[in-house]
Parts: structure tokens; sequence; C-alpha cells
């Protein structure tokens, strides 16, 4: 059997706060290390919330109120010459690729020479194959590797616009992050919740569509509550929306937290409204905590995670009416709801950080072979 080689490998990323995926590119980084690599990460932003391992080049430090344009070009240059001066044998790229003039840059300029992977972490061609996919694609083929989180992105995004150089690996989540010493906040003690968590931001999260359904549901006149965690450029029109419904006692805003782990495990479910996703991350970690998880089937995810009626519910239409009926089935059908509480945990081990970081140890040895 050929011996693995210990890589150097360059992480890059906007930052290591707010997101899934930038979650997914710090915990990569870990994963990387425990396989034996040298791993470096470059993050573009000085936002830095997550846990990480190698070593950081925070380009973010160098930004100042008065970012001009000669100023970002004067940090591109600290970027290449960090990459020239470390020799790394691959980088892998989780930026979201939205804009194709600035892609070309990356690849004829600051990637050039470099062994290179691209991570497609969404779903939506516009937010990942720029606004020139034709001639994105090209870049991407000439890659070492095109990793899509989900194999719907692999199929409908990569491979439809004839990115064949592309394999799917699931992000992870880390088996202990939920032995975190974090508290229930005192809002929820005493509580039956549903939750929803992440960013309110509701043309992708849709968060006022899951307002609608629980309004709908009338799962709350047997007090239950809704508890929307998160920050984000809606949450005014989100607290303002749910104010006018007659349920509005019982919607709960809680702002972001590091550590929501009590929160998730204390939740009677973990809801999933999304207009779209990549890999939606709270579906997975809800799961490894024990919690059952009620989801739209939107493209790219959640049929990949959730068996329906085995480990959640999982609505085909983007019924207000039928997401209701899920509300009050798991609510209150506690036959059905220990069954999905009993599959929880061992329906997403295959998503673990053990057996996602398998897969891209062998993966890299395989394309750098």
């Amino acid at each position: 059997m050929p011996t693995e080689k210990k890589l150097k490998v360059c992480l890059v990323s906007i930052s290591l706060a707010t997101g899934g995926l930038e979650r997914s590119c710090a915990m990569l980084s870990q994963m990387l290390e425990g396989k034996g690599h040298e791993v470096h990460l470059v993050v573009l932003n000085d936002e830095i919330d997550y846990p990480f391992s190698g070593k950081m080049f925070n380009l973010g430090k160098f930004k100042s109120e008065n970012d001009t344009l000669i100023k970002r070009l004067l940090r591109f240059r600290k970027f290449k010459k960090y990459l020239k001066a470390e020799a790394f044998d691959v980088i892998i790229d989780h930026r979201p690729k939205n804009n194709y003039k600035r892609e070309l840059f990356y690849a004829k300029w600051l990637y050039n020479g470099f062994n290179v992977v691209y991570v497609a972490h969404n779903s939506k061609k516009s937010r990942y194959l720029t606004e020139n996919p034709e001639a994105f694609s090209k870049i991407c083929s000439r890659n070492l590797l095109n990793v899509a989180v989900s194999q719907y992105i692999e199929d409908e995004v990569l491979r439809k616009e004839g990115i064949e150089n592309s394999v799917t690996i699931h992000n992870a989540f880390d088996p202990s992050w939920g032995e975190d010493a974090s508290e229930l906040p005192q809002i929820l003690k005493n509580k039956k919740y549903i939750l929803s968590y992440g960013r309110l931001d509701d043309a992708v999260k849709n968060v006022s569509f899951l307002i609608e359904a629980f309004s709908e549901s009338k799962v709350w006149k047997n007090d239950i509550y809704l508890a929307i965690l998160g920050a984000g450029q809606d949450k005014e029109m989100l607290q303002a929306l749910a104010a006018s419904k007659e349920c509005s006692g019982n919607i709960l805003f809680l702002p972001f937290t590091k550590s929501p782990f009590e929160i998730i495990k204390n939740a009677h479910c973990v809801t999933l409204t999304s207009k779209y996703e990549g890999f939606p991350m709270v579906l997975v970690e809800s799961l490894s905590l024990g919690t059952p998880v009620v989801s739209l089937d939107i493209i790219s995810g959640p049929s990949e995670i959730i068996q329906h009626n085995v480990n959640g519910l999982l609505i085909a239409e983007g019924s207000l009416s039928l997401f209701a009926k899920a509300l009050r089935e798991i609510c209150f059908n506690e036959v059905l709801y220990q069954t999905l509480k009993q599959h929880t945990k061992s329906s997403v081990e295959k998503f673990s950080m053990q057996a996602i970081s398998k897969k891209w140890n062998q993966t890299l040895q395989d394309a750098i072979r």
C-alpha cells in the first residue's frame, strides 16, 4: 500500500465566523491537521469565532476604514508573497464564487502555478458559478479538483456545467461539540419550544414562512413556543411580523451565540424553511444532539440528511398548511416523536469528523499522487 504523503495545505475563507461555510472551513483545518498535514488558514476579513487548527494568516488585520483599491491590491500582493514563500502542495478555497472578474484574477494571478481545490457550498448557481458560468466552469475544470458539499451540487450545479473533475464530500460535525459547557437561557427554561437558528436573512432562510406556519399550526395554544436564534439584517422585520400575530407572546427572539448546544439539545425539534441551501448543517448538528428535525424538502441537502418519519419530517411542498400540520404532528404524536428521537444520532454518524476526515484525506492523496 502506498505511503500517505503529508501535505502542506492552505485553506482560504472570507472569515471564520457567522455561517456554516465558515464553520466547515475551520473544522476542515482540524480534520486535516488530525491526519498529520501541515495546515495554514488565510482569512480575508478579521472575523474569527470558530476554533481552528494550524497557522493563521489574517489579511483582515491589514484592512482600514478607508479601504481603497490600492490598499486591496497591496493586501493581495502580501497574499501572493505568502503563497509563494510557503510553497503549498494544495490550496483549498472555500470562498463564494459570485464575480467572474474576481475569479479570473484569483486563477490567473494569485493561484497561478498551484494545485487548487474549490469547495462549492451553495446550490444557487449565481452564488457559486458567477454571472458567467460557462467561462467560470473552464477555470474550475483546470483545478486539481472541485468538491461539492452535497450530491445535488455535484450533479446539478457542477457537472451540468461540464465540470467533470468533481466529487462530493459532505460537511462534517464534531461529535464532541455538544459537550461545550453552555447554559440554557433563563427564558427557555421549563418551556417546550420549536427552534430555528441561523442567519436572519429572510430572502434565503425564509423565517417569515416559519412564523406564518407556527401561527397557523395553533400549537402555541398548548403552551408551545417558537424560539428564533440568530442575528441578521431582517431581525427587526421578523420581530414586527411576529408581533402582528395572535401568538406573538409565544415567539421568542434570542441573540446569536457561538455555543448554541444546550438550546438545540433542549428543543423539541429544529426547523429548516430556507428557500435554498448547500448542505444545511443545522439539520446535521441538531440530529447529532438527539433533536428531531422538520424541514422543507428544498434542493440540495435535506433529502441527503432526513429520512421522512425516521429521524425527522421532510415536507415535499412549500405549503404553509402542510408545514403547520407537520408541526402539530411532531408536537402531539408522541409515538412518532419517540421513533424520530430514537434514530437521530445514528442517522448522522456518516457525517462525523472522523468519517469525513478520512474521505478528505483519501481524496487529496488520490488527487496529488
